[in-house]
């Protein structure tokens, strides 16, 4: 069934045209392009556009330092985002620069609507000043003694070693990032936007759901206090745009960075026809989102739509933000080789199976997502090459050597068939919701569904039995047909593969809705490798690659390759075994206890009755458990990333139900469920057999 036509317009947040693309930043851009290609899929009007985020003072330093101007510069790194981008597939309808006639007129536009409107004001700001370069220095160009700590050469804003902030001039020896010399203090005129105006139009438009709940509190956090008004000037030297009506101050490269979205959307509009103000105008109908990461909120979700606001243009119609990226639960380093950059991991392994890995973890929560190298080796090699691509690969040697590559025209499994492909509205409602880790959860169930299909059925046996020819065929043909829906539920996270996979199912691009038609009596090509297995020699060469250019070579690291015991493991794995054989076994990680202790446990089949968000809580859901005649419990349980309250309501589970009662801020909780898993979006609730009642104990 055909859904409504949409017209949607898509921004991921702008890369800063100062260096190069790291796997950090692709979450975003993956993200983002994910739900983009899945929107089209449907058949929607989908528009994603993006830019370089190119003005500032390191751009202009930088420049100078390669003895470029910073038009050279940003011209060249924007031919390096826009490679890498590529690369992993990630599909910008329109990729532009900041620094573009179109974010200059707007910049303008809506800085002299904001000023008309009575929303800027000046006034002298001290700052510190290097008198050797003659420029007002950022508070990171400056550096000196943390006035807390002690410890040396910390910036000017905060200490990374005890986490103070502060002001540069409260810096012990303060010197210069860019020449050396001790800062002075001058006093200079700024612009500031009156960010106070907006508060209560702020307060309704977060309380309407643009943002995720937990961005919502912070945000309310935030307008408890009071909003205070905005620099966006800065001095020259500056590279940006000069401020129409003062000569020698430049827009803040925050003020022009978030226009650059409208910038390019106004650039492809001009290529295509479009409507800008449809998309922009103070009544457009049409839907906008930002993808945006969780350290960028405060401009996007306060700034952004009170300049909008302000200039009389539309407001965001929601703010997706995520969390950072870890590896193997720590901040990338490049000291570890961990600080990886796109073009690394490109020279070395597939970009999709980054792109699965990233949507196998990604929900629609803040959460840090972890790059964890095993897990990232386990889950590509079983997910994509021994689930999905395993299909056809068993399937389509006996098409095109038997039955000269026509599928059959009868489907032998039609009820299978409908169950998958009844599947796909499950899965749709998963990557609208950007539930991208559910939908892959789902998707590989099916696969399993699929496989245990062509076990069952084994095709390599019947293959050597005569007269079974047909009954060849019809098994061969169903098991293409569910490679189809598979891959069709895969598209927007695997391009690339889809691509080469609807070559070999001599098939157009495939839509969504096109799931509902089995391929029947059609000729297929032959079947050539879609995916192999990551080789851990390859995440080992991205990771010393990283290690080379830093000419780092650390003693240890937090970092283990997969399949790969460094020589202090493999020691203590030795000195394990020796222990093992001569001493009693002793609890190490977990206590031992006594079956007697264990039998102590009160296990009780539960049903969810009601599940709810907590307010105020980034893990917790609120569960009320009925248990039958023993009533009703409530249990606050750490499940939220992996769950949504609809998804448990009516789901049966396991209950500790003599635990204490436990007194926490959001109230009682009385007792326990059980889950398993490693965390994160990867926790899954005991859940019993259909038989089970609640209240039934757990033997």
């Amino acid at each position: 069934m055909l859904t409504p036509k949409r017209k949607i317009l898509l921004t991921s947040a702008l890369p800063y045209a100062n260096g190069p693309i790291h796997l950090g930043h692709l979450v975003e851009y993956i993200q983002t392009d994910i739900w983009s290609r899945f929107q089209k899929m449907r058949g929607h009007d989908c528009y994603y556009v993006c830019a370089d985020d190119a003005h500032g003072t390191p751009i202009m330093l930088r420049a100078e330092k390669l003895g470029i101007t910073p038009e050279a510069l940003i011209e060249q790194v924007s031919a390096e985002h826009q490679r890498d981008f590529a690369a992993f597939a990630v599909d910008f309808d329109y990729y532009y620069s900041t620094h573009s006639d179109e974010n200059r007129e707007l910049a303008e536009t809506i800085y002299t609507r904001l000023r008309d409107g009575g929303h800027i004001t000046t006034r002298n700001v001290e700052q510190a000043y290097d008198p050797e370069k003659e420029m007002f220095l950022p508070d990171r160009f400056v550096k000196g003694e943390c006035p807390r700590c002690h410890t040396p050469d910390q910036y000017g804003d905060n200490c990374e070693a005890c986490g103070a902030t502060y002001s540069p001039s409260e810096l012990i020896n303060p010197v210069s990032a860019v020449s050396g010399a001790t800062p002075v203090t001058r006093s200079s005129e700024h612009y500031f936007f009156c960010l106070q105006h907006f508060s209560d139009m702020l307060r309704d438009w977060i309380k309407q759901g643009h943002v995720q709940e937990e961005m919502a509190n912070k945000l309310s956090e935030w307008l408890d206090n009071e909003l205070r008004e905005w620099d966006i000037s800065r001095d020259a030297p500056y590279f940006g745009f000069e401020i129409p009506d003062a000569p020698g101050k430049y827009f803040y490269v925050w003020l022009d960075a978030p226009i650059g979205y409208m910038a390019s959307f106004k650039k492809l509009c001009a290529k295509k026809g479009l409507d800008f103000d449809e998309f922009w105008g103070a009544d457009a109908k049409t839907e906008l989102y930002h993808f945006i990461g969780k350290d960028i909120v405060y401009f996007h979700a306060l700034f952004w739509p009170a300049m909008l606001e302000g200039a009389g243009f539309r407001k965001p119609s929601g703010i997706f933000t995520h969390g950072f990226l870890t590896v193997n639960g720590e901040k990338m380093s490049k000291s570890r080789g961990t600080f990886i950059k796109a073009s690394t991991y490109l020279n070395h392994l597939n970009p999709e199976y980054l792109r699965y890995y990233f949507a196998a973890k990604l929900g629609n929560n803040v959460q840090d997502l972890d790059l964890n190298f095993d897990d990232f080796s386990s889950r590509v090699n079983s997910d994509l090459v021994g689930k999905v691509v395993n299909i056809a690969s068993r399937c389509a040697g006996f098409i095109n050597k038997r039955f000269d590559g026509v599928l059959s025209t009868e489907i032998s499994e039609p009820d299978l068939l409908a169950e998958l492909v009844a599947a796909g509205d499950h899965i749709a409602a998963s990557y609208e919701n950007r539930d991208y880790n559910r939908a892959m959860r789902e998707i590989m169930a099916l696969a399993d569904r699929a496989n245990q299909y062509i076990d069952h059925k084994q095709p390599w046996v019947v293959a050597k039995e005569k007269g079974k020819d047909a009954e060849l065929h019809q098994i061969c043909s169903m098991g293409i047909n569910l490679f189809r829906l598979l891959i069709t539920y895969l598209k927007p996270v695997l391009p690339i593969t889809t691509e080469k996979a609807e070559a070999f199912l001599n098939v157009q691009p495939i839509n969504w809705d096109a799931r509902t038609q089995p391929l029947s009596g059609h000729r297929i090509n032959p079947f050539k490798p879609l995916m192999t297995r990551i080789d851990p020699k390859a995440i080992e060469a991205i990771i010393d690659a990283e290690r080379d250019a830093l000419g780092v070579r650390p003693e240890g690291s937090a970092l283990r390759v997969p399949g790969k015991m460094s020589e202090a493991e493999s020691e203590k794995k030795i000195e394990k075994k020796v222990a093992k054989k001569t001493e009693k076994p002793e609890a190490t990680d977990t206590d031992i206890i006594s079956f007697d202790d264990f039998a102590k446990v009160d296990l009780r089949i539960a049903l969810i009755a009601k599940a709810e968000h907590v307010e105020g809580a980034d893990k917790l859901l609120q569960l009320t458990l009925d248990l039958g005649e023993m009533g009703t419990r409530n249990v606050f349980a750490g499940i939220k990333s992996a769950y949504q309250p609809e998804d448990l309501e009516g789901k049966l589970t396991v209950y500790v139900a003599n635990l204490a009662p436990r007194k926490m801020r959001f109230g009682i909780s009385e007792g326990m469920v059980l889950a398993a898993g490693p965390g994160g979006e990867d926790l899954w609730i005991l859940e019993p057999h259909a038989g089970a009642q609640p209240g039934m104990k757990v033997k």
